[in-house]
């Protein structure tokens, strides 16, 4: 019996790293053989041509699929969906694969997901049932639900909504987040080797920073990223590491501040376009607080064990640990949140906060799933009524 084909697609550097040891477990697989679409921000060379990463961590790209216009505006974006949608439609025809496999909830994955359902390809989607109500994702992660036959959610709380959404119990599963296993099977850098790679020498403090655009908001996000400057200009001594935003409305925008920003600062802080998994989490257990809105706050970060201080509404929804501390996008509500973050007492109770999205070892499940699943009736859905609901 021929391998069943998994069609991985990956549009962005973090996707990338939740997506890592999943598409590790489907190469080892003799039952399974894995296919690599490229998309998105892994294409562009302003974004750092991550696809390279991809590479150089052993799998074939099998296809790229260019749709990323130089416009982070809404028609711009919308643009890029459509070309996206056409890209994808040529892959999938070219390789047939029998389940294709997207994560999250980002535009580049609403147009693979468009392209694999009227293909007739049966889709699994990891990280649904979330919210993120400050951001559009929040919008398509649902409508990517609602095309997928398969489901591989984060925590219980997720999987209950996703079956809210009338998607069959038997085809949503809770095995945690992919991308804790990470933690667990990566030889993180000591300190040391992690300055050397970043060419950045760390402090007594240091923080490490994200903050992308909040699509949905009521004022632009560059009031946002201003604000959270104006903050930490109360913590001087502290050393700063800053990762670029992603291809979002507003996110060039955001990239030139911030970038200016950090020349004015070169002395403690650095910029990043992309710091890859390994120094990524090596970072993250260094720092003594992640700063922002990026998911991996409220994900890598309790699970590591670092205190995280999460700005807005951007990931507005989502479950936290104790570890979390949720401010306002003014200065000095950020500022407050920092230097609470930093408290000895909120420091303890990071330490010993209980993570929400699980214990690592989700891709193995997974990859068993995707493996025995049987494929002759899995893209007919039905509609799974509520029993409770009126």
């Amino acid at each position: 019996m021929s391998p069943r084909r998994i069609c991985v697609v990956t549009g962005s550097r973090a996707e990338y790293g939740l997506l890592r040891w999943l598409m590790e477990e489907i190469r080892e697989d003799a039952r399974l053989a894995l296919q690599v679409v490229a998309t998105g921000m892994h294409l562009a060379p302003e974004f750092g041509l991550t696809v390279r990463d991809i590479e150089q961590d052993g799998f074939t790209v099998a296809r790229r699929v260019e749709m990323l216009l130089s416009s982070d505006t809404p028609a711009g974006i919308t643009k890029s969906v459509g070309l996206g949608t056409i890209g994808f439609a040529q892959a999938f025809e070219e390789l047939a694969p029998d389940i294709v496999v997207v994560l999250g909830d980002r535009f580049e994955i609403l147009a693979a997901a468009q392209a694999a359902m009227l293909a007739r390809i049966p889709l699994a989607h990891l990280h649904g049932g979330e919210l993120s109500e400050g951001a559009v994702d929040d919008a398509i992660r649902h409508a990517i639900t609602k095309m997928a036959h398969l489901h591989f959610v984060a925590a219980p709380t997720y999987r209950q909504r996703v079956i809210q959404m009338g998607e069959s119990p038997e085809r949503v599963f809770d095995f945690g987040a992919p991308g804790l296993d990470a933690i667990e099977r990566l030889p993180l850098l000591e300190r040391a080797a992690l300055e050397e790679s970043l060419g950045f020498k760390l402090g007594a403090r240091n923080f490490l920073i994200t903050y992308h655009p909040v699509t949905l908001g009521e004022r632009p996000s560059s009031e946002g990223l201003r604000a959270l400057f104006a903050a930490l200009d109360d913590f001087p001594g502290v050393r700063l590491i800053f990762t670029r935003p992603n291809a979002d409305s507003e996110g060039r925008a955001l990239i030139a501040l911030l970038d200016a920003w950090v020349e004015g600062n070169r002395e403690r802080a650095a910029v990043f376009t992309s710091l890859g998994q390994l120094r990524y989490l090596s970072l993250l257990r260094e720092v003594d607080a992640m700063i922002g809105n990026s998911s991996s706050g409220l994900t890598e970060a309790p699970a590591l064990k670092r205190p995280s201080v999460n700005i807005g509404d951007r990931q507005k929804g989502r479950l936290r640990a104790a570890s979390v501390i949720d401010c306002g996008e003014d200065a000095a509500s950020i500022r407050a949140a920092i230097s609470r973050a930093l408290s000895p007492e909120f420091r303890a109770q990071a330490a010993s906060a209980t993570p929400v999205y699980g214990q690592g070892n989700a891709s193995r499940r997974i990859r068993e799933t995707l493996a025995d699943v049987d494929l002759a009736s899995l893209t007919q859905k039905h509609f799974h009524d509520f029993p409770h609901l009126p």
